[in-house]
């Protein structure tokens, strides 16, 4: 576990709790992103298509278990559809920009239900330019919508106008491995759903994806021996 990476979560969700340091927690948490989006753009500047696409820990459990831009995809969608939908009542970033036609991406849901034996072609077909477009795009509009948020307003709870809103657009999948989505999330407060999708998720999924960096730049350095 990335030790930096956990003392800012574990301080911007303190700082958050106060009305007296809240304007510092969301200080905190546009500085851990920033460091979380530095290694996403190194994967970026260090890794093959081939990279982004290879599955390093099949059938293992735990998210090192999928591929570098399945991690990505999942952790972007999910945040464009908390922050614009659940949150600011926005549309969201991937239909407003076309990059359900722009990433090539053959579904427009966050991919929980996408099985292991599925990763790797799903991944394929993804344009990863275009994903980092998105992913900049929606990190933009995320902050902006975070930044404008009140102490008062993280304990608005999602209404079940919200609520359908979203299951009115078809983002998360039926299956089982998907669907609980909804609920969790409704069942959050603002403050929650900010401490979740917009700061620990992404740590979880970022962490994993370096493990699997680290697993594929292993094996090339034991191929080039």
């Amino acid at each position: 576990m990335n030790k930096e990476w956990s003392e800012l979560n574990k301080q911007m969700q303190l700082q958050l709790k106060k009305k007296e340091s809240f304007s510092d927690g969301i200080d905190t948490l546009f500085l851990l992103r920033q460091k979380l989006m530095k290694q996403i753009e190194r994967f970026k500047s260090e890794l093959t298509k081939k990279d982004f696409c290879t599955v390093s820990f099949k059938n293992a459990n735990g998210y090192h278990s999928k591929t570098i831009a399945y991690s990505l995809w999942h952790i972007f969608r999910i945040e464009d559809i908390v922050a614009n939908t659940l949150i600011a009542d926005k549309q969201q970033v991937f239909f407003v920009e076309n990059y359900d036609k722009r990433i090539g991406s053959a579904i427009i849901t966050t991919g929980n239900e996408i099985t292991n034996d599925e990763l790797a072609e799903f991944s394929e077909r993804l344009n990863i330019d275009e994903l980092y477009n998105y992913i900049y795009a929606v990190d933009k509009a995320a902050m902006d919508i975070v930044g404008g948020l009140t102490f008062e307003d993280m304990k608005t709870k999602i209404s079940d106008e919200r609520k359908n809103k979203l299951l009115s657009l078809n983002v998360v999948a039926k299956e089982e491995t998907a669907a609980w989505l909804i609920d969790y999330w409704c069942g959050k407060d603002i403050r929650g759903l900010v401490q979740m999708p917009l700061s620990r998720h992404w740590i979880m999924h970022i962490e994993a994806s370096v493990r699997i960096a680290d697993k594929i730049n292993a094996m090339k350095n034991k191929e080039n021996l």
